[in-house]
């Protein structure tokens, strides 16, 4: 099985760098990797970095998986989407080095981290749901309502803005922002600084203002896998007309 993540761990940091080698579609495969990658790096009880290979961060989940069987589709969708909740309770520190576009559940997956730097560039990012024609999945509305401004939070979702970079920064999607050839270094800095916390203060201080997200998220993982498959029935009905 070809990597789809690559793990590199020096001086106490983990770094998880998600590379497909085209717009890292989060498949099942990817989202396999990404949970063993996590799983290694907490027994190594390191801190995260989280990143994407050049000029992509992720571009969300594998349409040719949406697209295909139903069984494997959902499957990726319920991974995909607790994924998000295993990085929000993850007990060390989590970074997330946005290195170019990011969409969809590459925006949620970014969102879970604890920190989260930009990359200056013509970039975008976007949760392009109702551009797309799918009413936002309540996992993703979480997500988004657990980072964003309250004006960012309704043109994200209703009018499916996609965001620059700035415009990301100041909407809450990211908390720093910094030029291509520095951010694995600044990512790298912020992580190490992390880690000088108290690690028990940090594991339970996060747990606590994350315990009622990550319960939602828990409870809307099946109401979303139904609407993606009553979504998929309808689409086979209207085929077969």
């Amino acid at each position: 099985m070809t990597d789809l993540v690559r793990y590199q761990l020096s001086d106490g940091i983990a770094t998880i760098t998600m590379d497909d080698g085209k717009r890292n579609a989060l498949s099942v495969e990817m989202i396999r990797q990404l949970y063993e990658a996590l799983e290694r790096a907490e027994a190594d009880r390191a801190s995260v970095i989280l990143t994407g290979r050049e000029a992509v961060f992720s571009a969300g989940f594998d349409l040719n998986t949406l697209r295909g069987k139903p069984g494997q589709a959902l499957k990726m969708l319920g991974s995909g989407f607790l994924l998000s909740a295993r990085v929000l309770r993850y007990p060390y520190p989590v970074v997330a080095a946005c290195n170019g576009h990011c969409y969809a559940m590459g925006v949620f997956l970014m969102l879970s981290a604890d920190y989260v730097l930009g990359t200056r560039g013509d970039y975008r990012v976007h949760a392009n749901e109702v551009a797309i024609g799918l009413t936002m999945p309540r996992v993703a509305v979480a997500m988004l309502r657990h980072r964003l401004t309250p004006a960012a939070f309704q043109t994200a979702i209703t009018m499916a803005k996609p965001f620059s970079v700035e415009e990301a920064l100041g909407a809450g999607f990211m908390d720093e922002l910094t030029d291509a050839a520095s951010l694995q270094q600044r990512a790298v800095a912020v992580a190490a600084e992390a880690a000088q916390l108290d690690g028990p203060a940090h594991t339970a201080s996060k747990l606590r203002i994350r315990r009622a997200l990550i319960r939602r998220i828990r409870w809307s993982v099946p109401l979303d896998l139904l609407d993606a498959f009553l979504l998929g029935a309808k689409q086979v009905l209207r085929r077969g007309r």
